[in-house]
């Protein structure tokens, strides 16, 4: 079945990646490599982080929870500090950009899926016109990985899942996608994400 709609994340696939800028300000106060985001999974979906990308903070009380929270897991950080991290990281990467408008010169759909926040500024909105599907969590109110984000998606491009190809740099992020029986490329390195898109694809995306 050939492949009729590419869905990618943003920050971290299309734009830099937030992980990049985390690991970065976790090294510079000394911190373990990977305690932010053990802390946000350990917290749930009830934690400041996941309600933030649900659309049910705004920044100012979501800096004031996380706050709270990164002082419970000792950890000497700064939630307002770390959100201009990732603010500033979100520079586009222009082989993706290349690729998606690739993706529709040849009559596929690419649409994205990002989970973000209200209130973040041009970071991720000023693409939605390179697309034709912009599907975020904080305006749906789900975010990634819930399945039910996965499927809103399909239902708008009207694809059953083998017919999309999912990238995203979060593996559980994937995983649901992968369970749904869409195609899914993990995005470590971009240019390597981008040759398997375009062997799985059949034509170049540049």
């Amino acid at each position: 079945m050939s492949h009729r709609a590419v869905i990618f994340d943003l920050g971290g696939v299309v734009l830099g990646s937030p992980l990049h800028a985390i690991a970065d300000y976790e090294r510079e106060h000394e911190v373990a490599a990977g305690s932010v985001n053990r802390l946000i999974v350990a917290n749930g979906p009830g934690g400041a982080w996941a309600r933030l990308e649900r659309g049910e903070l705004e920044l100012e009380p979501f800096f004031a929870l996380l706050d709270a929270e990164f002082a419970e897991a000792e950890l000497p950080l700064s939630a307002r500090i770390l959100m201009e991290r990732v603010g500033g990281a979100a520079q586009p990467r222009p082989a993706m950009l290349a690729a998606v408008a690739a993706i529709r010169s040849r009559g596929l759909r690419a649409a994205a899926l990002t989970n973000n926040w209200r209130g973040e500024g041009d970071g991720t909105r000023v693409l939605e016109p390179l697309f034709d599907l912009f599907v975020e969590s904080s305006v749906l109110g789900l975010r990634k990985p819930d399945p039910r984000i996965y499927e809103h998606v399909l239902r708008e491009l009207e694809l059953e899942p083998p017919r999309a190809v999912f990238l995203d740099d979060i593996g559980r992020n994937l995983k649901p996608a992968r369970e749904l029986g869409m195609h899914t490329i993990k995005v470590d390195d971009p240019e390597t994400a981008l040759s398997e898109l375009a062997d799985l694809l059949g034509f170049p995306l540049e």
